[in-house]
Order: structure tokens, then sequence, then C-alpha cells
């Protein structure tokens, strides 16, 4: 079955690959007049010239009517790693842009890596251990701020099976619940003081999840955060996290 992923989460032949554009001016998110280019390269070593000498290959030009304008300053376009196009490899994506309408269009050039399949057998089930670090905690009323959280393995011995336990977590979905604390309250209050309820987090690099959040209707006090994952046939639940939303 397809995955769906972002470009950090190792992607596969056959998955669905979200690659996301961020524009900023004057370190403001702020939109572009026009996207006006898609085009996806193969660094395609056999193809190396002096010419060419990071050896990139078109291998397909995007519609810019299937890119979507997410919100300020942010573009999405998903393409499937079809097999009949990709390898496994490096690819660039280069979006031809236009800041301004008194300026000659740019070109933004990114990166993503297509992986093998991730394979792994052993003739006893894998016992998966994770731990979580999360920041910040401790945020103004009112702002609107990046939630991090790592995975971090916990595994006792070095080499592939810990490798192993990182793609794990780079390739897994990363979930976010948050809820306000307001001590002794009745079982049926919680409903009202939950603010994110298993909400998959807004973007991943790595074994990074991000979840942006914005404060300017939430109540001062304390909050629990914490996450989960789902793999392995298992469900991996942090610990309560707590941050401080104060005035």
């Amino acid at each position: 079955m397809a995955r769906t992923v972002e470009r950090y989460q190792n992607p596969a032949i056959g998955d669905d690959i979200k690659l996301r554009l961020f524009s900023y001016n004057s370190n403001n998110l702020s939109d572009f007049v026009a996207i006006n280019g898609l085009t996806i390269y193969f660094l395609d070593p056999t193809n190396i010239t002096a010419e060419n000498p990071d050896g990139r290959r078109v291998v397909a030009n995007v519609d810019t009517t299937t890119i979507v304008h997410e919100d300020t300053g942010t573009y999405l376009v998903t393409i499937t790693l079809t097999e009949v196009v990709y390898t496994i490899g490096r690819y660039l994506d280069v979006w031809t842009v236009s800041a301004s309408t008194d300026q000659p269009d740019q070109q933004v050039t990114q990166i993503f890596d297509v992986y093998p399949n991730l394979w792994y057998t052993t003739p006893i089930p894998v016992v998966y251990d994770f731990s979580f670090h999360f920041q910040p905690n401790k945020l103004r009323q009112g702002s609107i701020q990046w939630l991090m959280a790592e995975i971090v393995p916990n595994v006792p011995t070095a080499g592939d099976l810990r490798k192993y336990y990182e793609n794990l977590a780079i390739v897994s979905d990363m979930k976010i619940s948050i809820e306000q604390v307001c001590g002794d309250c009745m079982p049926q209050e919680v409903d009202l003081r939950t603010i994110v309820d298993e909400q998959l987090t807004d973007y991943r690099e790595k074994r990074f999840g991000y979840w942006k959040l914005d404060t300017t209707q939430m109540s001062c006090g304390l909050y629990d955060v914490w996450f989960r994952l789902d793999f392995g046939g298992n469900t991996y639940y942090s610990d309560r996290f707590k941050f401080e939303l104060y005035d």
C-alpha cells in the first residue's frame, strides 16, 4: 500500500511524496506573485559531463495547477514516485517563481532522496523502544509557534539494528494531542479541555515532528502534550509533557 510521506521521511518507489516550499520576505512568510514552473531532475551519475557536472536529467515537469497554496508563503505539491519514472537516488525539485512583477523569474532548488524499501527479518518480534524530546515548554498567550518533538530510539547496541530503529522513527506517522490542565476536573469535562486530539503533525523532518500552535484563542495556564506512533503492529505513546501559556 502506498504511503504519503514528506521529503525527509525516506520516500521509496511507489510512495506519494509531499514537496513543500516556504517563501519568506524580510523574515515574514510571503506569497509569490506566481509559480511558473516546477521541474524534477534526477542526479544521474552516468549523465555527468563538463557542461552538466551534477548529471541532472529531467524526469518530470509538474503541472503548476496541481500546486496547492496551503497558507501565506506555503506551497505544496504531491507526486507519485512511479517505478517507470523514478529510481533510487537523489533528485532536485526546481521551482520557477515570480517574486514581483518588476523582477525576472527566479529558480529555487531543493533536494530529496528516494530510498530502497526498508526490510528487516528476525525469528522473534523486535521489541521497539523510543523516548521523546519536546520543546518549547513556555509560550506567551497570543503566540503562533511551532512545537517540536524528536523521536529517540532506545537501542542497547549500535550498528544495523540502531539504524533500522532510526528509520522506523523517520517513516512512521506522529500524532499529537494537547489538553488543558485544570486540576480536579470532572471526567465529563475532558472533551471541553481537549485542544488537539490525535492529529497528524503538520510536518516531518527525519526523526522530528512539527505542529504549528496558534495560542490566540487559548486560555493561559498549563497544558499537557503527548505524541503517538503506530508501526510494527504496535502503538506507542510518549510521556505527557507540559508547557505553560502565560500572559
